[in-house]
């Protein structure tokens, strides 16, 4: 299904590698959720790199997430709780200890928790 106009699969191929990287950069950054970049590098490289999109799917790690949800649409239970734990253990410190941090950016980080959360929460399991 990839796209055949050289400049948009450029673009697409682009765009895959910048969620690719924010998906990985959300493996240690708490405020970066990395399944939604994950799924959205997979759909990227799916319309530009048939190779790219083939090693994301058959990645062992990544890969039984990217085909449960484009195949069913699930999020495993084990993942969501493990996501939800983390989420919130690591904006805990910033937000709730760190007197230097203004609070513009820690109402940002708690809707970002929300909203991760509720998405997580609101997502079918198997």
């Amino acid at each position: 299904m990839a796209v055949r106009h050289t400049s948009i699969r450029w673009i697409l191929l682009f765009l895959g590698w910048v969620a690719a990287g924010l998906g990985i950069a959300g493996l240690f950054l708490p405020i970066l959720p990395t399944t939604p970049f994950i799924l959205l590098a997979a759909f990227l490289f799916e319309r530009s790199s048939e190779r790219l999109h083939r090693q994301l799917v058959e990645h062992p790690r990544l890969g039984p997430f990217i085909r449960d949800w484009n195949e069913h649409r699930i999020i495993r239970p084990k993942t969501k709780f493990v996501s939800i734990v983390l989420l919130w253990a690591l904006i805990s410190y910033p937000v709730f200890f760190r007197e230097y941090l203004s609070t513009f950016p820690k109402v940002v980080m708690i809707l970002i928790a929300c909203s991760v959360t509720v998405f997580l929460l609101t997502t079918k399991s198997r």
